[in-house]
């Protein structure tokens, strides 16, 4: 999944996708590294991060939606507002990522009158605070009991487990020690029964474990995605996607998996 930031804000490429052309340039060169999805985001959630309306992350994101979408390149949009989500599927996103798991009101009713994917992702506070203080009485049962209870509901309501990945979500509301157990345990959250998305890219625990600053991270990133495909993510988030891909080439090989 490649990282199209539309943001102002965004806590790495912040700013740099301003113009429908540069952000239509960019999206199309990370297909052509080899993503399988384009995950499109219109409001910055780093740590520390204020909300934008609705009708500006529209502004931000409908015009490559639209555009991606009439080229049979498959786009997710990173939103938690209905109104965003049932846009954005009209425009032909075929994927929701949802840092809000749902929990939005009439979130859920968007995605289960569609034919769309969904991520759920977990998150403690919200991003403006989430990093303040974040605390767990077990960081890993508690994230999956969550995941596990979304999952359920979601299914109940009339979304199928085949459209549904989950996300335990690195860096929101999670401090260094939390982010670590969690990569370490990856495998556990195939208990739900549902795809693993893991979101790591260049985020700050990879800066707090390495001392780079957010642009010397790639190597840093790389290897967290290869840890996190063989603990069994079926889906890594990503920046850098040519690199990573002839990262996850080399351990598929080794494997017998190469495509």
């Amino acid at each position: 999944m490649g990282i199209v930031n539309l943001t102002p804000d965004s806590f790495s490429d912040g700013g740099k996708l301003m113009s429908h052309q540069s952000a239509l340039d960019h999206a199309i060169q990370l297909m052509e590294e080899g993503a399988h999805i384009l995950d499109i985001g219109g409001e910055s959630t780093r740590p520390g991060a204020f909300p934008v309306d609705a009708s500006e992350e529209l502004k931000r994101i409908l015009p490559l939606v639209e555009a991606l979408s009439e080229q049979n390149i498959p786009v997710s949009v990173d939103t938690h507002k209905p109104e965003v989500m049932s846009a954005a599927i009209e425009a032909g996103a075929c994927m929701i990522n949802d840092i809000n798991a749902l929990q939005s009101e009439g979130a859920l009713r968007v995605v289960a009158s569609s034919s769309v994917g969904v991520c759920l992702m977990h998150k403690q506070g919200i991003p403006v605070n989430m990093q303040v203080s974040p605390q767990y009485g077990d960081v890993l049962v508690e994230i999956l009991a969550f995941l596990q209870e979304r999952v359920a509901l979601v299914s109940h309501a009339g979304i199928s487990p085949d459209r549904i990945v989950i996300d335990p979500g690195f860096g929101f509301g999670k401090s260094l020690a939390h982010n670590v157990q969690l990569l370490n345990r990856l495998e556990e959250f195939h208990k739900v029964g549902v795809p693993v998305l893991a979101g790591l890219s260049r985020k700050s625990m990879l800066g707090a474990i390495t001392g780079r600053e957010v642009g010397g991270r790639m190597a840093a990133s790389i290897t967290a995605a290869v840890l996190a495909v063989q603990k069994g993510a079926k889906v890594v988030r990503v920046h850098d996607v040519k690199e990573t891909r002839d990262a996850l080439e080399i351990i598929h090989a080794i494997e017998g998996k190469h495509e």
